[in-house]
């Protein structure tokens, strides 16, 4: 069996720098929405510059890559907090389908909120070449 851990490294932002307490939510889902795994939020960013929000955090899938469903997905939820509205909000969410499943660096795109869990209406959030970095390495057991 195999158990996943992915490197969340960081994310590209054009106001990455305004963002307050910003962190990422991970989940992974079936093509219903419905969590196969507990849900797992990381600590909050360790750093920010110009256009990335750096987390340099691990996240350990809680399940064997085998035994996640055909069609399931990893996502990642940025969020941040808004002093106005006094809430924590996300700003956008990007996923990783099991086929792009494989030991190495990888950059997913970024798509606008709300969180399409059923990836049936996703909308890009930029057209700029900013994107969620991620490293993952594949544990056999």
């Amino acid at each position: 069996m195999t158990l996943l851990t992915i490197r969340i490294e960081k994310i590209g932002l054009k106001d990455a720098g305004q963002c307050i307490d910003p962190y990422i939510t991970v989940s992974v889902k079936d093509l219903n929405g419905i969590d196969l795994t507990p849900v797992q939020d990381t600590p909050v960013a360790s750093r920010k510059e110009d256009t990335y929000v750096h987390f340099n955090v691990d996240i350990e899938l809680q399940k064997h890559v085998e035994k996640l469903t055909k069609g399931a997905a990893i996502f990642f939820e940025f969020k941040h907090y808004k002093p106005k509205k006094r809430f924590t909000s996300t700003k956008c969410f990007a996923f990783m389908e099991m086929d792009e499943v494989k030991p190495g660096p990888i950059v997913i795109e970024l798509y606008k909120k709300p969180t399409d869990f059923k990836r049936k209406k996703l909308q890009l959030l930029t057209k700029k070449p900013l994107y969620l970095h991620l490293h993952q390495t594949l544990h056999k057991e």
